[in-house]
């Protein structure tokens, strides 16, 4: 194997499973795909070794996430904008530092995984070209931008056999698997309702796109940070941060924080596609931008182990607006950032943004609770990070987080900014939108020219 590149090996690998496809029984002599840790040889990290890491974007979440990693060996660090690297890369001063992450992939030989912390319209072709190349990849949320991108990045990573993550961290939480044994316990009966709210968008939304065009910063690469996104002038406006309001680049306050939010519900539930999605309101949105408050319920159908169930969503302006379930203490306040109330037929649990410090309500069954909690059925997790790591060495049971559980999440949450962007309902077979067939052009990715995976 030591003899044999990447490419060459990955080409092997990709013929043998056609000659498979296609009936042919001379096939498994020329080639088996075995688990990595079996080959041994190149790819292969001993759990005694540390992984090399590169990390594209270092601002923001960016930095948590490479000191989430940083027991490994960081050896290569990747932003467009200069000033965004100040404080992280005089903390890694052995890593190569690069502008722009196709040459790092280039020219950094011996990278094991790569972190991505990029604005969301990046995630996926970054993700695609390093699981390409044989990479294990850690993505942040949401795990793409369109629904075909996180359909393909699925795919890829069961393709190019690599360990991933998406980072939600609510779901290597205490509070989540909390939710989910109260739930299967019978604690809470029957769920056939959610209200989640949030106090997103804290950025600008609701606007136009501007008419100036100032000069690029000597700092940034521009062209770079637009990556797959449509091609437009250079505006403050965008970046850093205030990218999440802009259609081109982000997903609005859905995009932020539903993979937190709703990620319990739809492990403990079950939850998979929705059948269909009304935008009830919308406030201020533009085709450019989303809206500054925003009220989505979710519909999802009936199967084996539970009934129908309707989701609703509240942001921005909009989430002071939600009712609040009788069950809540005279003057309780709700997690001003956000959370969620789901609701059974023998009782109703709250908890905060990401999942975290679950309870019953009202506090007095709270109280009478706490002695009497259900016994734990999933394993505590040592942290999203550590989770991938581990799984990356091949000496965890399982990463929780993988693309195979972050892809239907994450669809899941797009969904409702296409019906969004409609203002119209849709109806959903888990494949495509039905009664919409033009609102299915949201689900598809174009990206510009030159910057497909």
């Amino acid at each position: 194997m030591s003899k044999i590149s990447r490419r060459t090996f990955l080409g092997g690998a990709l013929a043998a499973g056609a000659l498979l496809g296609q009936g042919c029984a001379s096939a498994s002599k020329v080639f088996s795909i075995v688990p990595r840790h079996v080959l041994g040889g190149r790819g292969f990290v001993p759990p005694s070794e540390k992984l090399a890491i590169a990390c594209v974007g270092v601002g923001g979440k960016g930095t948590s996430d490479i000191d989430g990693v940083s027991s490994q060996a960081i050896v290569a660090l990747c932003d467009v904008d200069d000033r965004q690297t100040l404080k992280i890369y005089p903390k890694y001063p052995r890593a190569q530092k690069f502008r722009d992450w196709r040459v790092m992939l280039d020219k950094v030989k011996g990278i094991d995984a790569v972190v991505v912390s990029t604005p969301d319209h990046n995630h996926a072709v970054i993700a695609l070209s390093a699981m390409q190349l044989g990479k294990h990849v850690f993505c942040q949320k949401p795990l793409a931008h369109t629904i075909e991108e996180t359909r393909r990045m699925v795919a890829a990573a069961k393709q190019y056999n690599v360990v991933t993550q998406m980072g939600i961290q609510g779901h290597q939480g205490e509070g989540a698997r909390r939710i989910c044994e109260w739930i299967w316990s019978g604690t809470i009966g029957t769920v056939r309702e959610i209200r989640y709210w949030t106090n997103r968008p804290i950025w600008p939304q609701g606007i136009n796109r501007p008419k100036e065009t100032p000069p690029v910063p000597p700092e940034l690469d521009w062209d770079v940070w637009l990556g797959p996104a449509p091609e437009r002038p250079y505006n403050p406006a965008y970046l850093p941060f205030v990218w999440r309001g802009w259609w081109d680049f982000g997903c609005g306050a859905l995009g932020d924080i539903a993979c937190h939010d709703m990620d319990a519900a739809f492990w403990a539930l079950d939850l998979g596609s929705p059948e269909s999605i009304e935008p009830n309101v919308s406030e201020g949105q533009t085709s450019e931008c989303g809206p500054v408050g925003s009220v989505l319920t979710y519909h999802f159908a009936a199967r084996a182990n539970r009934p129908a169930l309707k989701a609703t969503w509240y942001d921005g302006k909009q989430k002071d607006k939600m009712p609040l379930p009788p069950e809540l203490d005279p003057g309780a306040k709700i997690h001003e950032d956000g959370g969620q109330f789901i609701i059974g037929d023998k009782g109703v649990i709250m908890a905060a943004m990401y999942g975290n410090s679950p309870e019953l309500i009202p506090h007095a069954r709270m109280r009478e609770f706490r002695d009497n909690m259900p016994p734990k059925m999933l394993p505590r997790s040592p942290g999203s990070c550590e989770e991938w790591i581990a799984a990356c060495k091949g000496v965890a049971q399982s990463n929780m987080a993988s693309f195979d559980y972050a892809g239907p999440l994450t669809e899941m949450v797009l969904l409702g900014n296409i019906a969004l962007r409609t203002s119209q309902k849709i109806d959903f077979d888990g494949h495509k939108i039905t009664n919409l067939p033009a609102a299915n052009e949201y689900m598809q990715w174009h990206p510009r020219k030159g910057w497909g995976a």
